[in-house]
């Protein structure tokens, strides 16, 4: 079992940055594929990253977000810079045993979410 808590959510200016953190209980962190994703109001839960192996971004995203993560900390990061007004939803880490794609369907723990609100 594995508990996730996202932190670092927040209202910010267009062209501004963020860097949400996701910590993870357990011992065995290391092990597992980790994702964030985002949902906006009306919308579908969204791939943004994932991490495990090799790193993944959706198109939407690339280039202007960073995910990371430090094994010893237990902790999973999403560097999000040069934010846009489209980028405000709720995001949600998330960790897979066995997976590690873009699939929110095939992660098995889910954080609470955190809002990140992107102003014009």
């Amino acid at each position: 079992q594995v508990q996730l808590v996202e932190s670092g959510g927040g209202l910010v200016q267009a062209g501004g940055s963020l860097r949400l953190s996701c910590a993870a209980s357990g011992r065995t962190f290391s092990r597992y594929g980790m994702g964030w994703f985002r949902q906006a109001p009306g919308n579908e839960r969204e791939f943004v990253a994932a991490i495990g192996g090799i790193t993944r971004y959706a198109d939407s995203v690339k280039g202007r977000f960073t995910i990371s993560r430090d094994n010893a900390k237990n902790t999973v990061y999403l560097q999000m810079n040069s934010l846009k007004p489209e980028d405000t939803a709720v995001y949600y880490c998330a960790a897979a045993t066995y997976y590690r794609g873009t699939n929110y369907s095939e992660y098995n723990y889910w954080g609470q979410g955190t809002q990140v609100t992107v102003s014009s």
